[in-house]
């Protein structure tokens, strides 16, 4: 496995949300430079302008504009602009929105020219960030355009605790159209090939949840349960991946079943982030699985009541950080055991292998 030290971009999210003070107290801690490179995606002069509100923390910088004057040994902060810009913490403002979209789009152009080895998003605002030139929900569909992949996936993760969702920011009365057969498999297929290759899980066991209450009730409670979902998983079996289902969602997490599987499959946002958010205590991460490259953040908003206050928990994006690192090494061993099969093998095979090699030589 690559022992090289990856370079993590992060953008600033909303410039008038809790964005920058994560960034300021999480990277206060110098501890995190023998992990990574951090490279902050924003301004000098907006960094500066949180540092003052947070006294307590001792959080040095370098400037810089081009990726071959990164310094391995400390924070760097690529001047994505020069200009003043008003802040307003707190406040729903277009210039908030503007250069969050700014921040973003210079990051992930660093990211698809393999400049950084893996971006953490501070979060942004969905409605400040809507413009001729930026039309996208959030995040997720943004990169799936911006990588020009048929399909992601939004994947909670807290631990071994892992949500994924069929349909991610889309009206309540507009989901059940989306709840297809091909759209549920290439969410398994997405999901079980993440679980590989990010995760280091060679045999996932994925739960899939029904759309209806208690799943349909066999047709007695609406039918997509019987013509699309377990359909759907069936071919995904036939495709050998372990899949079970599906499952009433609200005896799935009441019952903790979720414990019994590496991922969850929900139909729609809150049937899945509910209960995540619920049972994660704070230190969930939000992942883009499907993407060749790496994407991580916390998962919640940008909490305009305590922006700028000094307030801010860094727990949910501190753990997207290192989740950021984790899979960044885990798709190196991902790829390096590809190259050589005995390295996926167990040490009671790779041994025998040895001594046959040895015997052999």
């Amino acid at each position: 496995m690559s022992q090289h030290k990856p370079v993590i971009g992060i953008s600033c999210g909303d410039l008038n949300g809790i964005g920058i003070e994560l960034i300021i107290k999480t990277f206060s801690d110098n501890r995190i430079l023998e992990h990574c490179t951090p490279i902050i995606f924003a301004s000098g002069k907006a960094i500066n302008f949180y540092r003052k509100s947070i006294p307590e923390v001792n959080f040095s910088f370098q400037q810089i504009k081009d990726f071959s004057r990164i310094n391995q040994k400390q924070i760097n902060v690529f001047n994505c602009w020069e200009e003043e810009v008003a802040i307003t913490p707190g406040q729903l403002t277009d210039v908030g929105g503007k250069y969050a979209v700014l921040s973003l789009q210079t990051a992930v152009a660093a990211l698809k020219q393999k400049q950084i080895d893996g971006l953490l998003t501070a979060p942004i605002h969905k409605k400040n960030i809507q413009s001729p030139e930026f039309n996208f929900t959030g995040h997720t569909p943004y990169l799936k355009n911006i990588f020009g992949v048929n399909d992601v996936v939004m994947m909670l993760c807290a631990g071994d605790f892992r949500v994924a969702l069929v349909t991610e920011h889309v009206s309540v009365n507009e989901i059940a159209k989306h709840i297809t057969k091909e759209n549920i498999i290439s969410k398994l297929k997405i999901i079980n090939q993440s679980l590989q290759k990010d995760f280091g899980i060679d045999k996932p066991r994925i739960a899939v949840l029904g759309l209806n209450p208690h799943a349909g009730d066999e047709g007695l409670i609406g039918n997509e349960e019987e013509m699309i979902i377990k359909p759907a998983i069936k071919e995904a079996k036939n495709n050998n991946l372990l899949v079970i289902g599906p499952y009433s969602a609200d005896a799935f997490f009441a019952r903790r079943s979720f414990e019994k599987f590496d991922a969850v499959l929900a139909m729609y946002h809150d049937q899945g982030l509910i209960p995540f958010k619920t049972l994660s205590t704070g230190e969930g991460v939000n992942y883009t699985a499907g993407l060749p490259s790496i994407r991580t953040s916390p998962d919640h908003g940008v909490a305009f009541d305590i922006a700028g206050k000094d307030k801010a928990d860094t727990s949910s994006f501190l753990t997207a950080l290192f989740e950021c690192i984790d899979i960044f090494n885990r798709r190196n061993g991902y790829e390096e055991s590809r190259k050589n099969p005995l390295r996926k093998m167990t040490p009671a095979i790779l041994a025998n292998a040895k001594d046959e090699i040895i015997e052999e030589g």
